[in-house]
């Protein structure tokens, strides 16, 4: 987990000689809920890292007090609760930040997604898992080009599931890129990726965005 206080972007001097930081803001729909409180709610639904300038701008508050107010949203997480730490904890990933289940914890969630979702995956689900199977590492944003609709909430079921992981985090651009689990070879019966069947034969002239010879690297 990275627990060092974000590096402060704010010492910028603003165009007619004042601190952009402290610049006043126009009102905002946030400005009279309590900040931290309030980038804790963003953190809680966002599915990928946050940069400062953007949760900044969504709470309509300076860079200098969102940097203040994560750095003491990571101390909460990390504070001893009856002796133990709370099972999520808040890490600055890829330049953004995202709160994550605790490490110590994946095990007992993984468990639980596992037994509570036994339900078939839809048909976008399995789509979607396809087109990640066959061209990972790929990001969110790729497979929603290639399948040409949303896949936000049918990624984060797969990942619930534990067929799809993180598998990095791209460090200029903050985009995940996700690729397949064990899990998924283990459902499929195969050992490996090399297994899975030639996509071509299925494809019309490598529609869809594939590539006429794909296979899984």
């Amino acid at each position: 987990m990275t627990t060092e206080t974000p590096i402060d972007i704010t010492d910028r001097p603003a165009a007619d000689g004042a601190d952009e930081a402290d610049a006043p803001l126009a009102p905002h729909a946030a400005a009279d809920l309590p900040l931290e409180r309030a980038l804790e709610a963003l953190l809680i639904v966002a599915d990928e890292p946050q940069p400062l300038t953007d949760l900044a701008a969504a709470v309509g508050a300076p860079l200098r007090e969102v940097s203040a107010a994560i750095a003491n949203l990571v101390a909460d997480f990390d504070g001893l609760t009856g002796g133990v730490r709370r099972g999520f904890e808040l890490r600055e990933v890829g330049g953004g930040w995202r709160i994550y289940v605790r490490t110590d914890y994946d095990e007992v969630v993984t468990d639980y997604v596992h037994t509570q979702n036994p339900a078939r995956l839809s048909p976008a689900a399995l789509e979607t898992l396809a087109v990640i199977a066959y061209k990972q590492p790929i990001t969110r944003g790729a497979v929603a080009a290639i399948r040409a609709v949303n896949v936000d909430s049918v990624v984060r079921t797969l990942a619930g599931r534990g067929l799809i992981t993180e598998v990095f985090t791209d460090s200029e651009t903050g985009a995940i890129h996700y690729g397949t689990t064990d899990l998924l070879l283990t459902q499929l019966g195969i050992n490996s990726l090399d297994e899975l069947p030639p996509i071509s034969p299925l494809l019309p002239d490598g529609a869809d965005g594939f590539d006429s010879d794909l296979r899984p690297a």
